[in-house]
């Protein structure tokens, strides 16, 4: 089994198209971005009506696991916001708004998920926060110091997404969209910094 300690592959143009052909030819990944982007884009393209944000909301969690016991109450803090405007404009602090939500009187912050709903309404302006991606940024921070950075920053979104774009700089992928950069760097992470049992 690979460790961390396990030399990863240089990024390169070469290494992104290897993991972005990965992605296609693995049905269930494919087919689940296809289900997600009919979701999203066709059926329910706006967030201001509840049953549309729930179905949403709740597609996601099931696809990601994204660990949301409750989805009503995401789904309803999510139409209280009024996001489609913010979305539009890209706006990053959207994130930290719909990651804090107040369920049973206690504030849980789903910071993966926000970023994941922002995402696949505007995929190309909200690069995915996730383990793996962030174990591969810090891992190649550490090697290469490509960007600087403290982990626990990685939950601000705005330091976040100018990683990701310091990261496409220093290894001139400028050519791939943030979103093809997401679908690398997360199968790189889930290869070679996979996720213990009992370790998040």
């Amino acid at each position: 089994m690979r460790t961390e300690k396990t030399n990863v592959p240089a990024p390169s143009s070469e290494q992104v198209q290897h993991y972005l052909r990965a992605w296609d030819e693995t049905e269930s990944y494919r087919l689940q971005e296809d289900a997600l982007d009919k979701l999203f884009f066709t059926l329910c393209p706006e967030n201001t009506e509840m049953s549309d944000i729930l179905l949403k909301v709740a597609a996601l969690n099931d696809f990601y696991s994204t660990n949301i016991f409750s989805v009503y109450p995401v789904a309803k803090h999510i139409l209280s916001l009024r996001i489609d405007d913010r979305l539009k404009a890209g706006d990053e602090a959207l994130v930290s708004d719909i990651q804090k939500v107040t369920i049973n009187g206690v504030e849980r912050h789903f910071y993966s998920f926000a970023t994941k709903y922002c995402s696949h309404h505007r995929p190309l302006d909200y690069p995915i926060y996730d383990s793996y991606v962030e174990k591969v940024l810090c891992y190649l921070r550490n090697k290469d110091s490509f960007a600087s950075f403290k982990t626990s920053e990685l939950k601000d979104y705005g330091k976040f997404k100018q990683t990701l774009i310091d990261f496409r700089s220093f290894y001139g992928l400028d050519r791939y969209s943030l979103k093809e950069i997401d679908k690398y760097i997360w199968q790189l992470g889930k290869e070679y910094f996979p996720i213990r049992y009992g370790k998040k």
